[in-house]
């Protein structure tokens, strides 16, 4: 059927309610609008679901909803366990909780025991459930970073890490199988709850989870000295991260806590930014400010679901800089693993993990501790898919997971990147430092001056609509087809392609494996340890050019990455 006569469809089919059809009548003179919304099912993809608001095949709503949660029904069941469980979790976005609660029905209907978090939680507790429960799966209601618009659905398999292969291929094609909305399975959530298959979670796991995130803690006598002489102020931007953040920081013993009041409630709305990222300056102002009334060491902001943080630290003269996701990943880094090795000393087999747009600090890093350094794809699942391996093999101990887009995980309580345990690790990084006369920007300089000075950046182009998507395609087509020269001065090396599984040496024309899963992913090393990665997002219309150099100081590195981001908006605008 072609578009319009699916959007006919939704508004004769009594399956679809009065308030959906009523949201589609009013479009009923836009044809561009009914092609948007009709033209295809949203995409089911290697993540789950993320989508505008709204009615329509194409936008993210209940029907859309059940039909996910009933080829995730499908999927399970076709494993031919004898008893199956699901945890979902949902964050403070509109309809969060009814698209939970339609998931919750779906997975009961189908047999299948839904356990429900009563209320709004972080993603790491999701993916802490899934394990803690023994379930077979998971599903989390976010759109994370996303604007105000948005929402999705995120699946988790039982090793608590975002789906992959063979599962997320096999989710996706029951998924894709229901052609007919009305053919999905469901039940009352009474019904549900009287026979056993609806259950409501909520304190017990949460006191579980914030007791393994304690066990990270690596210095407690450093927090214990130095608690009353730290500052933080923390924003969790409208979203999940206002509790189990500030119940963490009081039970470990931080006593100078003050929380943005504008921004502490959950808000589908984010009433004080455009867009709830803690990676945008926006979302920031209001935390600088109080952090400069409050004179804090640290400025910390989660995202809606609480699996990214941005940070501002504070200098010796009361300045405030800002560290990226690269930045704050790599103090981590280098605080956990020095702490590691003082105590017990980095397990022959220890190993950091990152994605291949991570910046190349975190190989040096750890390298200077004798760690295994492995490079997965984008994406938390490729570490959370390591640390399952270690554990399967025997082989590996997982030290330290990051990726650029401000996201870490220390400890294998969860299996995605966790905002909450890394606001902990922070602080008590602070108070570590601070005990040695040292700011955190101290901190940061003395990692520049160790390892060099690595600064990495991102330039992401939005493309909406169709029109967008096919852009999208014919600039990484354009890539594909010869790989350029040279890159803001730097000679091209290799050109690692990540949908053919291969590398080219450009200077001698040799190819070798990626060693990595099919994604489509181009990558450019470059000369002095500097290099380019191109790729479609994966939860936005936005094709996004990462890219790092490494200098000399701080001024060199911001000249060199200066002249590359220029360099790649020529290459950009040259296939527009």
């Amino acid at each position: 059927m072609g578009y319009m006569d699916v959007y006919n469809e939704w508004l004769s089919n009594p399956y679809f309610d009065e308030a959906t059809k009523e949201e589609l009548r009013a479009i009923k003179d836009d044809e561009n609008e009914i092609k948007e919304r009709f033209y295809t099912n949203l995409a089911f993809g290697t993540a789950g679901l993320r989508g505008i608001l709204g009615a329509g095949i194409n936008r993210m709503n209940i029907y859309v909803v059940r039909r996910a949660t009933q080829g995730l029904a499908n999927y399970i069941l076709k494993q031919g366990r004898e008893h199956n469980s699901v945890a979902i979790a949902y964050d403070s976005r509109r309809m969060s909780p009814e698209f939970a609660d339609e998931s919750a029905r779906v997975l009961a209907a189908n047999g299948i025991t839904a356990y429900k978090f009563e209320s709004l939680r972080p993603t790491p507790e999701l993916s802490f459930a899934v394990r803690e429960l023994g379930c077979i799966a998971g599903i989390n209601i976010t759109a994370s970073h996303n604007p105000p618009e948005y929402n999705g659905y995120k699946v988790y398999w039982e090793d608590g890490a975002q789906f992959t292969p063979p599962h997320d291929a096999g989710v996706t094609k029951e998924v894709l199988a229901i052609e007919d909305l009305s053919t999905v399975k469901t039940m009352s959530a009474s019904d549900a709850k009287a026979a056993g298959l609806y259950k409501v979670i909520g304190a017990d796991i949460d006191d579980k989870y914030i007791a393994a995130l304690k066990k990270q803690v690596k210095n407690q006598d450093v927090i214990d000295k130095m608690q009353k002489d730290i500052t933080i102020v923390y924003t969790p931007l409208h979203g999940t991260g206002n509790i189990p953040a500030r119940r963490l920081l009081h039970e470990l013993g931080f006593e100078n806590v003050y929380v943005v009041p504008e921004q502490e409630l959950p808000d589908g709305n984010f009433p004080t930014v455009s867009y709830p990222n803690p990676e945008a300056k926006e979302a920031f102002e209001l935390g600088l400010a109080l952090g400069k009334e409050k004179n804090a060491d640290l400025i910390l902001a989660t995202d809606p679901d609480a699996d990214r943080l941005g940070c501002y630290v504070k200098d010796k003269d009361g300045e405030y800089h800002v560290l990226t996701g690269n930045m704050s990943g790599c103090l981590l880094c280098e605080y956990t693993l020095s702490q590691i090795a003082a105590k017990e000393g980095i397990p022959e087999d220890g190993a950091v993990i990152s994605s291949i747009v991570t910046t190349n600090m975190v190989a040096a890093i750890a390298k200077a501790y004798g760690a295994q350094f492995i490079e997965v794809l984008t994406g938390f699942k490729w570490i959370g898919r390591e640390v399952l391996k270690e554990e399967q093999t025997g082989k590996g101990t997982y030290l330290f997971g990051l990726e650029e887009s401000y996201g870490c995980l220390i400890g294998t309580h969860a299996r995605d990147k966790d905002a909450i345990v890394a606001t902990m690790a922070l602080c008590e990084a602070a108070c570590y430092y601070k005990a040695q006369g040292k700011t955190m920007w101290d901190a940061m300089i003395d990692l520049y001056e160790k390892y060099g000075y690595y600064l990495d950046s991102i330039k992401s182009v939005t493309m909406k609509g169709i029109e967008g998507l096919n852009k999208i395609a014919s600039i990484l087509e354009t890539l594909r087809k010869e790989a350029p020269a040279s890159i803001g001065g730097y000679k091209v090396l290799s050109a690692r392609d990540y949908q053919t599984g291969k590398i080219k040496n450009l200077e001698t024309g040799e190819e070798t494996e990626t060693g990595l899963p099919e994604s489509n992913v181009l990558y450019y090393d470059l000369e002095d340890d500097a290099w380019v990665c191109v790729r479609p997002s994966g939860t936005e219309p936005k094709i996004k050019f990462y890219y790092g150099v490494k200098g000399t100081s701080l001024e060199n590195a911001q000249e060199l990455s200066a002249k590359m981001g220029d360099s790649i908006q020529e290459l950009l605008d040259s296939m527009m």
